[in-house]
């Protein structure tokens, strides 16, 4: 039996730098620390974990990336979903992330 793990959390938008830089939200940290102990083990190349996201009950498919900067993972937030909702970068949203 396969079960999910699932988590919600308030994050801050922010682009990376560059003209056609990608959108994200950070992971917290503790949530970040908790999820690579349970999931490292089925993490792919840079830290690519597949995970499920939700935004304003928009669902997708999509991957969190860890990033040893931070410390923590970061979920890339797709043109589309930013468009639906009217998110921009500085905004705060909230996520569920189910793995």
């Amino acid at each position: 039996m396969h079960t999910s793990l699932k988590y919600t959390f308030k994050g801050k938008v922010w682009k990376h730098p560059g003209q056609s830089g990608w959108y994200f939200s950070t992971v917290p940290k503790d949530i970040s620390a908790e999820i690579r102990t349970h999931s490292k083990w089925q993490e792919e190349g840079w830290g690519r974990l597949h995970i499920q996201a939700t935004i304003h009950q928009t669902q997708w498919q999509t991957a969190i990336w860890f990033d040893t900067k931070h410390d923590s993972y970061l979920l890339p937030i797709k043109a589309d979903i930013r468009k639906k909702h009217y998110i921009n970068e500085g905004d705060d949203i909230v996520i569920t992330m189910r793995l």
